[in-house]
């Protein structure tokens, strides 16, 4: 089947002059996945540019592509994505999908700003200090989920407290405080590692919520789906796809 025009212009905006070995090697595969994946798909998501290859990017850290997130790095700093947001999106990362699956992340990150004459480190992007960090963290935890913050805390047996803590003081205080990227961004970056990761549904419905409080819609979560999809595959897609009519319902 040919690739339809629409398809190969969106594909040519991203990666110009880009030469696939697959579309030698496999070219029908090829063919059917770039006339959806850069026609039906980004014609059916609500998304521009800039937040398609972002939730793209968290996504691919999230299913473990390294090769395929350094190609799409290109195409982010092709497109006007700036290496402090490209930064951020990463250590964003590392709460939700952890410092094992970030790692090699982060070295490829940093490979690619280098060899394009961008020096390391970036300006520093933290907001909080350890004595601020958890009372900055539970506001915006509290700001984005509501009183279920109070109610975790209230119900969680003593011997994890401690985890809770952490939630509020490292997740949220240390990360989704930092500069370089707003709070509406970091919720659907959050939202897109939940939905590749897997299996992380019920907090993804809490995601949900926090992307609601945030200002992202129905209309631009089912895009950040429909986005993922070529790269998440139809289950978890699906999964995910159902915890938003579920979130949205109420």
């Amino acid at each position: 089947m040919a690739i339809s025009e629409a398809a190969q212009r969106n594909h040519n905006a991203l990666f110009p002059n880009h030469q696939s070995t697959l579309k030698m090697t496999d070219p029908e595969l090829v063919e059917v996945f770039d006339d959806w994946a850069f026609g039906d798909v980004v014609e059916d998501a609500s998304l521009d540019v800039r937040q398609r290859v972002m939730v793209q990017l968290a996504s691919l850290i999230a299913c473990q592509s390294v090769a395929e997130y350094r190609v799409m790095l290109g195409a982010a700093l092709h497109v006007g994505v700036t290496p402090v947001e490209i930064k951020e999106l990463v250590y964003q990362a590392v709460p939700y999908a952890g410092m094992a699956r970030v790692f090699d992340f982060l070295h490829t990150t940093n490979e690619v700003l280098t060899s394009r004459g961008i020096s390391l480190p970036l300006e520093g992007q933290s907001r909080t200090t350890r004595e601020t960090r958890h009372q900055r963290g539970l506001e915006v935890q509290k700001h984005l989920l509501g009183e279920r913050i109070d109610k975790m805390y209230a119900q969680s047996p003593k011997d994890q407290l401690h985890i809770q803590r952490y939630l509020s003081a490292n997740c949220f205080g240390d990360y989704l405080t930092r500069g370089g990227l707003d709070l509406k961004t970091r919720e659907l970056l959050t939202f897109s590692m939940l939905a590749s990761l897997g299996g992380c549904e019920p907090q993804l419905a809490g995601h949900v919520v926090a992307n609601l409080t945030a200002g992202n819609d129905r209309k631009i979560l089912i895009g950040v789906v429909t986005q993922l999809l070529p790269f998440i595959g139809y289950p978890r897609a699906l999964n995910a796809l159902r915890v938003i009519n579920e979130g949205t319902a109420e």
